[in-house]
This record gives structure tokens, C-alpha cells and sequence, in this order.
């Protein structure tokens, strides 16, 4: 006789885990993700164990080796002494710079792009499609081919090479990524609660401010991390307007590493190099899976 097998014996079986076997497609996908790592990181390891050598352990070769004496002195120097061009007050200016720069460009274009993408996803004033249009086409022109124009235009008002004029580039520049990602999010949003608030008699404002903007947190965080990490990275926009008082902190490291004159100091670079880039990755080891929340909310919708 065949053997029986009960309902419940069965149902457990059924229940039981599989077990993870390493097929050849399992390991394939686990050596390209550990190559794919390796290969990103490999540089950032080369830089943060360069910047704590001493120059007489650098010219030794061993670049993948690690230091054998910590040596924070050329962290210190390019903070506080690094020469940038005529200069020799370090990354520091720079830094300040940087920060004067991206506080006020941030925060007016992420409140300009949750304007006009709440404006334009429910209220609709009349041309919306063509300032859609338009906005959008100018997302594709190159930045390059707009430096002429701007220049003359900022220099015509008058704030050409001031702190003013830097951070209008930046907010320009930023408006049509801005409004797509506000719009495309509010297009998720039910028209219903819309039309719901304006019988209650909730005019633009009050329904933007106390309606839509608590309701886009995730995407006020995505729209803040890549405003911030743009406009920090920001090298060609900040040499060109930000004059020479407010020169963000790339310019100032450019000016560092390829200096012309005395020796090449490969630990100094490499230390402000990372400090230069020490915002950025707070910004995306802080509120990391803000981003990832706010990317899958809607960023990619539309």
C-alpha cells in the first residue's frame, strides 16, 4: 500500500523554509556586486590611508598599504594652511563659502519646485502645459551654453561675481528637476482631497502650506539631498559667479591639488580631498532612507 500522508503533516511540509542553495547564478550575482564595491571604494580606502602617511612613507610605493604611523598633520593643514592660489588660510573660507552658498539656494528652490509642481498638478493656471513645456526643455540644455547669457544678464543688474548672483544660477538652474519631482508626486495625491479642502473653503496658500507640504516630507527630503550634494559638488557655476570672495570649496581644492609651485604634497591633497567631500556622504549616511522612502513615494512616478 502506498504510505499516507496526513493534511497536517503535509501542510508543515510545505511550511518548512527552502534552503538557500549557492547555484551558479547566486554566486555570479554576489562576485559582480563584491567587484562592483571594490571597485567604488577601492579609491576612497587609497585616499583615506594616503592622507594619514607622511610624505616619506608615501614615497616608498606599498600606495595600498596601510599607514604605519597615523599622521592627522596634513588633516590640520589643509584646514587651516593649504595654500589656494595667493591664499594660505586653507579649506576653511572655502568651506564657509560652500555653506553660504547652499543654505539659501536649497531651501528657495525646493520651496519654488513644491510651488510650481503643486501649482501646476491641481490648480492648472491658464498656459500650465507651455510653462511645463518650457521648464522641462530646459532641463536638456547644456549648462555651458547658458554661462554666456547669464553673465551678461547678472552683470547688467549688478550681481555679477556676488553671493546674490550665485545662488539665482543655482536656483534657475534647479527649477525644471525641482518641479518635475513636486509634480509628478502631487499627480499621486487623490484629486478628491483637493476638491474636498477647496469646499471647505481652503484657499492656495493655506492648502499648500498646511496641506501638500506636510504631505511631500519624503519628497522635500529627496528634493533637499540632491540640491545639497549638487550644489556642494558644484565646481564650473561657483568659479564663474561666485566671485572671488565667496569661491566655494571645490574651486578652492582645485587650486590646492594643482598647484604649480614646491613640492607635491600627496597627503594634503588627499586630506582635502575627503574633506571637501565629507558633506555629501553625512548628507547620504544621515538621511539615506529618507531618500530610498521619498525615491519609492513618487520621485520616479509620471
Amino acid at each position: 500500500m502506498p504510505p499516507v500522508v496526513s493534511p497536517v503533516s503535509g501542510a508543515l511540509r510545505q511550511q518548512q523554509p527552502r534552503s538557500h542553495r549557492w547555484s551558479i547564478a547566486r554566486v555570479g550575482l554576489y562576485g559582480f556586486l563584491i567587484s562592483v564595491a571594490v571597485f567604488f571604494l577601492l579609491p576612497l580606502y587609497v585616499m583615506l590611508t594616503t592622507s594619514f602617511k607622511s610624505m616619506d612613507e608615501i614615497r616608498q610605493g606599498g600606495i595600498f598599504l596601510l599607514p604605519l604611523h597615523l599622521d592627522a598633520s596634513s588633516w590640520i593643514q589643509a584646514w587651516t594652511s593649504a595654500c589656494t592660489g595667493v591664499n594660505c588660510d586653507g579649506l576653511q573660507v572655502g568651506f564657509f563659502n560652500s555653506v553660504k552658498i547652499v543654505i539659501p539656494s536649497t531651501i528657495i528652490s525646493v520651496f519654488l519646485g513644491a510651488l510650481n509642481g503643486y501649482a501646476l498638478s491641481f490648480w492648472r493656471p491658464r498656459g500650465a502645459g507651455l510653462l511645463f513645456g518650457i521648464l522641462m526643455g530646459g532641463a536638456f540644455i547644456p549648462v555651458q551654453v547658458m554661462i554666456y547669457p547669464l553673465v551678461k544678464i547678472l552683470a547688467y543688474i549688478g550681481i555679477f561675481s556676488s553671493l546674490y548672483g550665485i545662488v539665482l544660477v543655482h536656483v534657475a538652474f534647479s527649477m525644471p528637476i525641482m518641479t518635475l519631482l513636486f509634480f509628478s508626486y502631487y499627480k499621486g495625491i487623490p484629486r478628491e482631497l483637493f476638491n474636498a479642502a477647496r469646499i471647505d473653503g481652503i484657499g492656495f496658500w493655506r492648502m499648500f502650506v498646511h496641506v501638500m507640504l506636510p504631505m511631500a516630507k519624503p519628497m522635500l527630503v529627496v528634493a533637499g539631498i540632491m540640491q545639497i550634494t549638487g550644489i556642494w559638488n558644484d565646481y564650473i557655476l561657483g568659479l564663474i559667479f561666485a566671485g572671488s570672495d565667496n569661491l566655494p570649496m571645490t574651486v578652492q581644492l582645485n587650486n590646492i591639488i594643482n598647484t604649480t609651485t614646491g613640492e607635491r604634497l600627496y597627503n594634503l591633497n588627499m586630506a582635502a580631498t575627503m574633506i571637501t567631500s565629507s558633506i555629501p556622504l553625512l548628507v547620504y549616511f544621515v538621511s539615506g532612507r529618507w531618500f530610498v522612502k521619498g525615491i519609492a513615494a513618487g520621485a520616479v512616478k509620471g
